[in-house]
């Protein structure tokens, strides 16, 4: 079953690439890895599930406020978030044999050995030293050096001189922290609330791999919810709900997610309660979705104490204290990657294996795509192209496709994910039967299933 996991990966990378979702970064230089390139149908996939989110989560609440925060922050912030630590770090270990870098804890764990989450360096040391049936997973070797610390922000400087130090952001949240203040001094918002942010974030990955799972560049969709210590448990479970609906939304199915609650000696430093949501990736097996998470009082309190500025909330009654944080947090690359697999499918039609993307509607990167039944007929052309551009105004995502026969059109469209092909053909001109003047044909994606629409009736019909 595995192997066949693995192989319906290599599919949709291999789909990606030649449909025009995702590209090697700097291909033509060879890559660099870890990076990504959205393509034309990439980004608006990327897009509608953003869209999407910030859709569910801001808009259709009273209680949220958007942000979007500066990649580039005081260095400050990273040290009182606790960043520039060893809690921001990774255990990196190098093969003498053959040279190469490798997280500790991942070649651990491909040597079978288990329990090795939350080990501390001199832990992690202990078992190379004293592991010699630990092989390294590139030259199966056994000679290893010295466990040690890896922080994970990329650094640079800022200004003219450099003599400034800065960091790429590791994640958006602690945006929202250092502007916690401004919100509520600006919005004056009741609690509980949140401030949700959506925006590109950066990993100095050790060991980058598995498409778009583990990158060095990368996007968040991230909410801070502001609330009373004491109402923390009940709104943690409305917001869970969220969370499960959310899931749904995106199409994936109950049975390839799981929660997983982090078990206490496992949790972050600043973390109460936390709940990984793994999907069920091919060919990798369950693995984080997205996180929920209970930061109690952590960040507002250590930004006030490093800032001395004073991160209160003052309620119409009573004395102004610290709130504490509930994060919901999504990675857009995991849910793009999670779609993509839960959407692919293959069946039989027409005595053909057919490749197709079950795109939820309000996902797929085109609604709707229109063709002239043959595009060497001008008053088939031009039929089509009154549809189209009445479609294109309405919609948006909106494809023309004349090339090649109608049937490589539906599978090329059926390839990509849209829902609908409508088809011009000499019936819609009322040719041969006047009745049928100003009529479509609509072909349904999931079921090849085509009908007869009035023009008039198709945006009705599409929305």
């Amino acid at each position: 079953m595995k192997e066949n996991q693995d192989n319906k990966m290599d599919k949709i990378v291999s789909l990606c690439k030649r449909r025009g979702f995702v590209f090697q970064g700097s291909e033509i230089y060879g890559g660099l890895k870890g990076t990504w390139d959205l393509g034309p149908l990439g980004v608006a996939l990327n897009n509608n599930i953003k869209r999407e989110w910030w859709k569910m989560f801001v808009d259709g609440r009273e209680d949220m406020y958007g942000l979007d925060a500066a990649i580039l922050m005081n260095e400050k912030v990273w040290e009182a978030s606790g960043h520039t630590g060893a809690g921001f770090s990774d255990p990196v270990v190098v093969c003498n044999a053959c040279g190469t870098r490798h997280r500790a804890d991942h070649v651990l764990k491909e040597n079978g050995k288990t329990g090795v989450d939350g080990l501390t360096l001199e832990q992690f040391q202990m078992k190379f030293k004293s592991g010699a049936d630990i092989i390294c997973p590139k030259c199966q070797k056994r000679d290893w050096g010295e466990v040690k610390n890896f922080n994970l922000m990329f650094e640079t400087q800022v200004g003219a001189e450099g003599d400034m130090k800065s960091y790429l952001r590791p994640e958006t949240a602690q945006g929202i922290f250092v502007n916690f203040k401004n919100v509520v001094d600006s919005m004056s918002p009741k609690l509980p609330f949140g401030i949700a942010q959506v925006g590109k974030a950066f990993r100095n990955e050790i060991a980058p791999r598995e498409f778009l799972f583990r990158v060095r560049e990368f996007e968040q969709m991230e909410i801070e919810y502001f609330v009373e210590e004491k109402d923390w448990q009940e709104e943690f479970e409305k917001l869970h709900l969220d969370i499960k609906a959310w899931h749904a939304h995106l199409g994936l199915k109950d049975e390839n997610i799981r929660e997983y609650e982090v078990p206490e000696n496992d949790l972050a430093h600043y973390s109460k309660r936390t709940i990984d949501f793994e999907y069920n990736y091919p060919g990798k097996g369950f693995d984080e979705l997205a996180g929920f998470a209970y930061r109690t009082d952590h960040d507002l309190k250590s930004h006030e104490e490093a800032s001395g500025v004073k991160m209160r909330y003052t309620p119409a009654e009573g004395v102004p204290f610290i709130p504490h944080v509930l994060e919901p947090s999504f990675g857009v690359g995991r849910a793009f990657t999670a779609v993509l697999a839960e959407a692919y499918t293959e069946d039989e039609m027409g005595g053909e294996i057919r490749t197709y993307l079950k795109l939820p509607i309000h996902l797929a990167p085109y609604k709707v795509a229109v063709s002239p039944l043959l595009k060497n007929k001008p008053e088939l052309v031009a039929k089509a192209r009154e549809v189209f551009v009445s479609l294109k105004k309405e919609f948006g995502n909106v494809a023309w496709d004349d090339n090649g026969n109608v049937g490589k059109r539906y599978r090329r469209q059926d390839e990509i994910g849209t829902p609908y092909c409508i088809v011009i053909d000499f019936d819609t001109l009322g040719e041969e039967n006047p009745n049928l003047k100003d009529t479509v044909t609509i072909r349904h994606r999931d079921t090849g299933e085509q009908e007869r629409v009035h023009i008039s009736e198709l945006i009705s019909k599409l929305t």
